[in-house]
Parts: structure tokens; C-alpha cells; sequence
């Protein structure tokens, strides 16, 4: 299989959610002695890119922009980790560290949020679900992400994004990161209030 053929495979296992074989066309990769940074913008990227064209163009569905970023994500590790033995990186936008607040489960706005950032070229560090605000401050501390993105759908836990937001500020840390927020839970008035920097009623506009 020739360089083009594996990151023509890559793209095309994304496309079709296919994780199993974006592992192993990626463990192709790392074994050949490819470029992993090329195999990440020409494969995985070019293929989650396509995904979120149609999911915005509506020709694509939820469960479709889901898989193709799960197997994006299975064989990103494996890129990601020769990437980093090779002291290379890849270029982008920035980083944006996001998650759902602490008591809160729901995952589906966030995730898709973060796969469309990932096509524009964002690095997308995502904490996941039922996240402290301790562990919100430590990432951006860890991290130095360009933006954190918080997700609340309850309104009973949309008090923990101002939470967050205070911890940032008592650690000497909000003026070094921007913070968008959304989810069923917010509303651009309750964002501003909260000190907050944007906000995103679905993942367009996010």
C-alpha cells in the first residue's frame, strides 16, 4: 500500500466510522515510517472534515458525526503518540479544552461541538462529562488553550459554569483564556452575567 493509499484509508475509515481499520491503517503508519503529522491533516482530518460538511449541510446525521469522531479519535492516539516520540507537532488553530459541568451527564452538544472545531483545525482537549471546576482549572492551566468551552444542560448545574469562571479568576488565570459556553441550560443573557466571553446556542454558532 503505497503513502497516498494509507491516508486515502485513513480518510475513508473515518467517513464510514470504521475504527478497527483507522487503528491499524494508522500502526501502518508509525511502522512505514510515515509522517504522522501528514497522515493526521491528510487522513483523519481530510475524513472528520467531510463528515462535518455533511452534518452541516444536513446530508449527514448525529449517529454519523458521532462514529466518524470516535474512530477519528481511536486512531488520532496512535498518531498523536509518534508524534510527540518524534518531537514534531502538528500546526493549528489553538487549543480549546471543553467539557460538561460537575452533575451534569449529557455529552451529545458538546461532542458535536468538538468535532466540528476539530475541522477547523482546532485541537480539541475534551474532559468529557461531570467535570469539577478543580479539573477545569488545572487543564487550562496545563494546557494554555486559546479558548474553554463549558456545556450545561440542567439548570440546576448551570451555576457551576460561574463557579468555574470564579476559580479561573482566583487563580490568577481567566485573563489568560477565553470562555464560551451553551447547552440547553444558557442563555447569551445568562452568559454574559456570568462573565463569560461568548456564546454558542448549537454548534454553528459555537
Amino acid at each position: 500500500m503505497t503513502d497516498s493509499e494509507l491516508f486515502d484509508g485513513l480518510r475513508d475509515a473515518v467517513i464510514r466510522g470504521d475504527p478497527e481499520a483507522a487503528v491499524s491503517l494508522a500502526r501502518q503508519v508509525v511502522e512505514k515510517g510515515l509522517d504522522p503529522v501528514a497522515a493526521y491533516e491528510n487522513g483523519l482530518r481530510a475524513g472528520i472534515t467531510e463528515v462535518g460538511d455533511g452534518f452541516s449541510k444536513g446530508e449527514l446525521f448525529l449517529p454519523d458525526l458521532a462514529i466518524a469522531a470516535d474512530t477519528m479519535k481511536a486512531a488520532g492516539e496512535v498518531l498523536e503518540e509518534e508524534i510527540q516520540r518524534r518531537g514534531t507537532s502538528r500546526a493549528t488553530v489553538g487549543a480549546i479544552v471543553m467539557g460538561t459541568v460537575a452533575g451534569d451527564l449529557h455529552d451529545i452538544g458538546k461532542t458535536i461541538v468538538g468535532t466540528m472545531l476539530s475541522t477547523r483545525g482546532f485541537e480539541v482537549i475534551d474532559l468529557g462529562v461531570n467535570v469539577s471546576k478543580e479539573a477545569f482549572v488545572q487543564a487550562v492551566a496545563e494546557h494554555k488553550p486559546l479558548l474553554l468551552g463549558m456545556s450545561s444542560l440542567l439548570t440546576i448545574t448551570a451555576k457551576e459554569l460561574k463557579d468555574v469562571i470564579i476559580e479561573l479568576t482566583e487563580r490568577g488565570l481567566r485573563n489568560q483564556v477565553k470562555v464560551i459556553v451553551g447547552g440547553g441550560a444558557v442563555t447569551s443573557e445568562f452568559a454574559e452575567q456570568i462573565g463569560a466571553d461568548g456564546y454558542g446556542q448549537d454548534a454553528e454558532q459555537a
